[in-house]
């Protein structure tokens, strides 16, 4: 599906749903309200979504929060809430069906959603496609049946849609259109009080208290191992909230040896965009840093047992993103027994002192840039008006 064409202004009072279950899924629905109003000024937006999409004028039912739960434990212990704030939404779009519902990621629960909503006559997209490239490829077949479009955020996945016969439309990542072509470093280093002629690392060893459980020390024994090498290393670590800096502090102070760090809270694409080289766990950070164009060393360990299983199951040969997009290593990936201390500094050493290596990389992750950023909110609301259009 292609989204040439610019949609006509229609001043039909036509009635778009949107769920967003998460922070990123709110953002993701407030550039989306954004550019479908431009093209149905009277519409109205209604769902679930947050503080972002509620300041663009979204009447939300429930509060957004009530469906932030991560982590298994937690969703036994809210499922009777879940499954009643799906069935309080089903019975609303039923009663007053709008012209398209659409389920922002979270698809564990948007995606029933949306298949009882396409099954009554409305349709019904999803916005971030799920791993279903990556493990568990079966789902493709749940999906289809769920959905009338699939707006994908990276161009792989949407060949995979297309592969097996799900309509899809590549909008682009938002992130690619909001992180500048090119970082200012020193401006970073000037706004976090870095020295701007000494090397730094940005060490980002995940936002949630598991992850950093599980990373967070590995990832300080390598930066010590660094700083012992390299006594100018400037080590930065950005945390996300209040208990995580207060997790890592604990960290550091449970360290034999001393280890100079600087914690700051928030702003983690600040430290890395001030950062020579980045030492970060797989997930969106690695988009988040090939985008600023630093050099990036990937480290991630799970338990034996959870990484025996998901090894047979992932389907894909790397993890990080800047890989999947580029379908060969433009960064190492250390995982599990590879991940140790030693190679994790050494590897981080090598980006360090590797001059042509750097440059080269910064125009791989250039020409990268350049394919995702795609104005993703007016692309994905072209894509949504179309097929509201086709459906009337």
């Amino acid at each position: 599906m292609t989204n040439d064409s610019v949609e006509p202004v229609s001043f039909r009072k036509v009635s778009i749903a949107i769920i967003a279950g998460e922070a990123s899924g709110d953002i993701l629905g407030a550039g989306l309200i954004r550019s479908l109003r431009l093209r149905y000024p009277n519409a109205r937006f209604v769902g679930i979504g947050g503080d972002e999409m509620i300041a663009e004028g979204f009447h939300s039912l429930v509060p957004m929060e009530r469906l932030s739960v991560m982590g298994l434990v937690e969703v036994l212990g809210r499922i009777r809430e879940l499954f009643s704030i799906r069935a309080r939404l089903l019975d609303y779009f039923f009663t007053t069906p709008p012209d398209v519902v659409i389920g922002i990621d979270s698809p564990d629960f948007t995606l029933t959603i949306e298949r009882r909503c396409r099954e009554a006559g409305i349709p019904s997209v999803h916005y971030v496609s799920p791993s279903v490239w990556a493990w568990r490829q079966k789902r493709i077949f749940k999906i289809a049946k769920s959905i009338d479009l699939m707006l994908t955020l990276l161009p792989f996945e949407a060949r995979f849609y297309e592969e097996h016969n799900v309509p899809v439309a590549f909008v682009g990542h938002p992130l690619a259109d909001r992180v500048p072509m090119e970082p200012d470093t020193l401006a970073a280093r000037e706004s976090l009080g870095l020295d701007a002629d000494k090397p730094v690392l940005a060490v980002l060893p995940g936002s949630r208290g598991g992850e950093v459980e599980r990373l967070g020390t590995l990832f300080l024994e390598a930066s010590r191992w660094l700083q012992g090498r390299r006594p100018d290393i400037q080590l930065v670590i950005p945390c996300v909230n209040r208990d995580r800096e207060r997790q890592i502090q604990n960290l550091v102070e449970s360290l034999e040896v001393k280890l100079s760090v600087t914690l700051v809270r928030g702003r983690s694409r600040e430290v890395m965009a001030a950062s020579d080289v980045v030492m970060l766990a797989s997930g969106t950070a690695t988009l988040e840093a090939m985008l600023l164009k630093k050099p990036m060393v990937v480290g991630y360990r799970l338990s034996n047992v959870s990484f025996k299983l998901l090894s047979r199951l992932v389907k894909v040969s790397w993890v990080a993103l800047p890989n999947l997009l580029a379908k060969k290593e433009l960064v190492p990936e250390l995982l599990q027994d590879d991940a140790t201390p030693e190679a994790l500094g050494a590897a981080v050493l090598e980006r360090l002192d590797d001059q042509e290596g750097r440059a080269r990389l910064k125009e791989a992750f250039t020409e990268l840039h350049m394919t995702l950023k795609q104005d993703a909110d007016e692309r994905a609301a072209t894509a949504v008006s179309k097929l509201i259009e086709s459906k009337r």
